[in-house]
């Protein structure tokens, strides 16, 4: 079975297809030579989500699934959120972001934070929504090599090492995207 991933990210495919089970063969956007930049315009998560999936829908003719994260700070007011990716500026730099969110918490004592991620499905012409959410803390400064975004300093609830201290396997059972994508496989194989 085909299933479009909306996403251009590799890494982030490439996290999303060791969860999915191997009956289903996951595309990416550049898989269907879908180079428009689907822009992300809603003030939610579940928002962003719902434009790329019915965008593909609606353009390619595909079930879909896309999904949209935001790490929420509570010390920030649940920054950046919605414009986790874009916090320094429209040009997504991971580097930048975190430099300034670790400037913005400079003085906080309360570190505590979590990732969000939204999933929306389209699939046989109806559409369906899964949410994960995994909780920790912000490091006071990056921490390892592996991952992507924010990973170097983020800590989990419960694990002494960051995200980027992870392998992809180890990050997949416990984060954010891993347990809204695990909801999403569990009911895909409900329904085939």
């Amino acid at each position: 079975m085909n299933i479009v991933f909306a996403t251009h990210n590799q890494n982030k495919l490439k996290e999303v297809q060791q969860l999915v089970p191997e009956n289903i063969n996951l595309l990416s956007l550049d898989d269907i030579n879908c180079n428009e930049d689907i822009l992300e315009t809603a003030d939610t998560l579940l928002g962003n989500a719902q434009l790329k999936a019915n965008y593909i829908t609606n353009n390619y003719g595909y079930d879909c699934f896309a999904d949209d994260t935001g790490l929420e700070v509570k010390a920030l007011n649940n920054e950046p959120g919605v414009y986790s990716a874009r916090y320094a500026g429209p040009s997504n730099d991971a580097t930048a972001n975190m430099s300034k969110l670790l400037t913005n918490l400079e003085g906080e004592t309360d570190k505590s934070a979590q990732f969000k991620t939204v999933v929306v499905l389209n699939l046989k012409g109806e559409q369906y929504i899964f949410e994960g959410i995994c909780k920790g803390e912000i490091l006071n400064k990056p921490q390892g090599t592996e991952g992507f975004g924010y990973d170097p300093i983020f800590k989990p609830s419960g694990f002494d090492k960051s995200f980027a201290e992870m392998s992809l396997e180890e990050k997949g059972k416990i984060s954010h995207r891993g347990k809204a994508i695990q909801k999403l496989v569990t009911f895909l194989k409900s329904v085939f």
